[in-house]
């Protein structure tokens, strides 16, 4: 058997403990993987401190101006060297990358993926824009726009979640669509030797197949079928408590520009349910290495 290609990771991080966390959580589930630690910055440079320092010690508003660059820029090269170090501790190949953005992170990040040729992108729920930012902003965006499939660890994670890290499957909503196939093959071409587990939520009617080699678990949920996909999200996550996964999997969908619809309900509500790591697979996301082959 041919040995599985090595996984590249883009890491978006900021140095806060949700990104450290979200570090922690993808050293385990993917030991041997390399990373580039990326940390965007945006100008001007918001440290009160130091840009009160600078004013003081600078004559005129240009070498002001200068001077936010240059500091903003270095402490952008300290934060990514950061995440670098701990990525390095816990056993990655790591480089970092310190990007200049002038806002629009997410897009910026989800592109930027695309460029570095990487397998995976890897974000916090809280990990990106400081101690106020929440998914629904700059994680949502990654995943919306991201060209690579993203993985997403929420902070904090309780002990039990950690616990299934190392060798827990990976547990998959399957539905039979071109979305499902694809988070198939992500996961099968990143998680190479993982248990992977497929689960439909239904009612019994429209069961779709489960691929060769696969057997379909069945979820029953709670609540309407126009709920936003809170009930299948419900199911679905009940359904990974239940078999002690390490990552819940999801495709989604891309045919609107309102975010809720271009992620689609049910991968917007798992993630925004989840107290596992959430893998997504963009509609318009590549995998390196494969081929998604209908199944």
């Amino acid at each position: 058997m041919t040995a599985a290609p090595p996984v590249h990771v883009m890491v978006g991080f900021d140095g806060s403990l949700a990104a450290n966390a979200a570090i922690d959580a993808a050293t385990t589930l993917l030991p041997h993987a390399s990373a580039r630690i990326v940390h965007l910055w945006t100008p001007p440079f918001t440290d009160e401190t130091v840009r009160r320092r600078l004013w003081q010690g600078e004559r005129g508003m240009d070498g002001f101006v200068a001077a936010i660059e240059r500091e903003g820029a270095a402490l952008a090269e300290r934060i990514a060297a950061t995440g670098v170090a701990l990525a390095g501790s816990a056993g990655w190949s790591a480089q970092p990358v310190a990007e200049r953005c002038d806002g629009g992170h997410g897009l910026y990040l989800g592109e930027l993926a695309g460029k570095l040729d990487v397998d995976l992108v890897l974000v916090g729920s809280r990990g990106l824009a400081g101690a106020t930012a929440v998914l629904g902003s700059v994680s949502d965006m990654v995943v919306h726009y991201s060209q690579r499939p993203v993985l997403v660890v929420p902070y904090p994670l309780l002990t039990a979640q950690r616990q299934a890290l190392p060798d827990g499957p990976i547990v998959l909503a399957w539905d039979g669509s071109d979305g499902a196939q694809r988070a198939l093959a992500a996961v099968e071409r990143l998680f190479a030797g993982r248990r992977i587990v497929l689960v439909w939520v239904g009612d019994g009617a429209d069961q779709p197949s489960a691929p060769s080699g696969y057997e379909l678990t069945v979820a029953h949920r709670d609540g309407s079928r126009v709920d936003g996909g809170r009930s299948v999200s419900a199911a679905l996550l009940a359904a990974a408590d239940r078999h002690r996964a390490a990552v819940v999997a999801v495709g989604s969908r891309g045919r609107s520009a309102i975010p809720e619809i271009l992620l689609g309900s049910v991968a917007m509500a798992t993630l925004h349910r989840a107290s596992v790591p959430v893998l997504v697979m963009p509609h318009a996301a590549q995998l390196r290495h494969a081929e998604i082959a209908p199944r």
